[in-house]
């Protein structure tokens, strides 16, 4: 008896993040459990105007009842992160010389603007936002969308869905279990690749995001470039303390948060330099209280996303974990590209059938496949 040979997929990936720093892209090449070769990659920066419309977007999901419709500037947001990424991919491929009919499928995330996780008491809603037909039509390449959906729907977490792509660039890096990729982005979230091969992940807490709101509140910067003000800080640790007495690093996982779950608030009168250390030693503590919540502890974490590039944070959560600490970079991995692979990854995944989340990694009640595909030329 002979195995029919997996089928290997060219993929474009898209990922925009809370940031609204930019669109990131990258080509892979997988089979769907493989990770068979990388691709270009880059990314280009998110103009001011197109920020502006996703914003209003966000502060209208803030006020949106769940049985109200939508708000218009969803729709506006829609296809201005669409005209964003047809900008990026177009630029990108013509840079890389990319051609779309080298290409067999495109991942898009879009642009969360609402992400609520189900609680007891109502079930979760997620929301992101991209005109996946107009994507689909200007690149001439089927997309696929819609990642998390299904999986909210089905009772799960509808985050994080990474992971199945951080246990393939474990198994490409020769990595043995247990370790854990460490993704810091708006929030942070871990996958924990146990010694069976098992996937666990969740939410860890707040990790860029809180410190960029508190820039962008303060400050004419969209973020605090290399840890600077934090370093120039002072931890207010009643503060702290605070924020940590918060329900949810109480909970195990699977678990998930949105990028604006928790307030500001408590160092509205703290100076900029110590309100950003508290919040970077809050990023920190989470993290730390994640890997005390894993079912294994990890032999190494790999840290990737925007976070990494923040000395201070990365100094902090090497001084409390216990455990080692490397970068993507250290793996031969490119840190900045990894969501945009993982997108890339997932849709293949969505178009071979294969699961994308997992009752380990958002909760849901068992694996099960999720995402859309806009189809060339379907009706």
């Amino acid at each position: 008896m002979t195995t029919s040979p997996k089928k290997t997929l060219r993929v474009l990936g898209f990922m925009t993040g809370t940031s609204l720093d930019a669109v990131d892209m990258a080509v892979i090449e997988t089979d769907g459990h493989d990770i068979l070769s990388f691709g270009p990659a880059g990314e280009m920066k998110l103009d001011a105007e197109t920020r502006a419309v996703v914003e209003e977007a966000i502060e209208d999901a803030f006020d949106w009842e769940r049985d109200e419709e939508e708000p218009d500037s969803f729709e506006d947001a829609r296809m201005a992160v669409a005209d964003a990424h047809l900008a990026a991919a177009l630029g990108f491929m013509a840079v890389n010389g990319v051609k779309s009919s080298a290409l067999d499928l495109i991942g898009v995330h879009g642009q969360t603007v609402l992400h609520e996780a189900p609680t007891p008491e109502r079930p979760g809603r997620t929301v992101q936002l991209i005109d996946a037909v107009s994507v689909a039509e200007g690149l001439g390449v089927p997309v696929a969308y819609d990642f998390r959906s299904a999986d909210v729907a089905a009772g799960g977490q509808g985050a994080p869905l990474a992971p199945v792509y951080h246990a393939a660039l474990a198994r490409k890096a020769g990595m043995q279990g247990p370790v854990a990729v460490l993704n810091l982005g708006g929030v942070g979230n871990i996958t924990l690749i146990r010694a069976d091969g098992e996937l666990e992940a969740f939410d860890t807490g707040p990790a860029n995001g809180m410190v960029d709101l508190l820039v962008q509140s303060r400050m004419k910067k969209r973020m605090d470039e290399g840890g600077r003000l934090a370093a120039a800080g002072t931890v207010d640790q009643a503060v702290l303390d605070t924020y940590l007495a918060h329900p949810y690093f109480a909970a195990s996982g699977p678990k998930s948060l949105d990028r604006f779950d928790f307030s500001l608030d408590p160092v509205a009168d703290l100076s900029l330099e110590d309100a950003a250390a508290t919040l970077t030693a809050f990023a920190a503590q989470a993290v730390a209280l994640g890997v005390a919540r894993c079912s294994e502890q990890p032999k190494e974490i790999v840290v990737c996303g925007g976070g990494r590039h923040n000395p201070v944070l990365l100094a902090a959560i090497r001084e409390r974990v216990g455990v080692p600490v490397s970068t993507a970079e250290n793996k031969g991995w490119r840190g900045d590209s990894i969501e945009a692979e993982a997108f890339a990854f997932l849709a293949a995944r969505c178009r071979l059938g294969l699961p994308i989340s997992f009752p380990g990694t958002t909760g849901v009640p068992a694996p099960m496949t999720g995402g859309r595909i806009v189809e060339l030329g379907a009706e």
